[in-house]
């Protein structure tokens, strides 16, 4: 069953990203209408030109996905921020840098992503979201896979698709 008052604060998020308080000028949250295509920056590009992504780049590096989320695809994001890979980190007793050198990493970020330019509007009305893995992540309003993240920003644009801000990292 779908938590209403996950829907409403996703409401109440709307346009507060991170990425946009981190001064990214071609990266504008949209309240989930559809604009199309913003801006000249990939999906990678708003994410190494925001604050609090570090890890998330520095993965997406280290598992060969920059070309994959650069290229002319639309694709949605679930980014999660720096602090959300260092819970992880800390829940498995492992130093960050373990984190960058898992066997698995690849198919853990891509199970981050999903097909197509997926608005906040979209995502929280859908029951799961199937991933560019081939699993899909269980959505209740804001909450994924059972308190595994929370959205916690929405909408922000891309060239190539469009970025959801999480607190937590998704495991397949």
């Amino acid at each position: 069953m779908i938590d209403k008052s996950r829907r409403t604060a996703l409401k109440v998020i709307g346009s507060t990203g991170i990425f946009l308080t981190a001064g990214v000028g071609s990266a504008t949250a949209r309240n989930g209408k559809r604009q199309g295509a913003s801006g000249d920056d990939t999906i990678v590009d708003v994410a190494i030109a925001a604050d609090g992504f570090d890890v998330l780049v520095a993965a997406v590096q280290e598992a060969g996905l920059v070309d994959t989320l650069s290229g002319n695809r639309q694709l949605t994001v679930f980014a999660p921020t720096d602090q959300a890979f260092e819970d992880l980190a800390d829940a498995l007793g492992v130093e960050l840098a373990d984190l960058l050198v898992r066997d698995d990493l690849g198919d853990i970020l891509q199970y981050h992503v999903t097909s197509g330019r997926r608005y906040a509007s979209s995502i929280v009305n859908a029951p799961q979201v199937k991933t560019l893995n081939g699993k899909k992540v269980d959505v209740d309003g804001t909450e994924l896979n059972d308190g595994q993240a929370n959205i916690v920003a929405t909408d922000i644009e891309a060239s190539n698709g469009v970025v959801h801000v999480i607190d937590g990292v998704l495991l397949p």
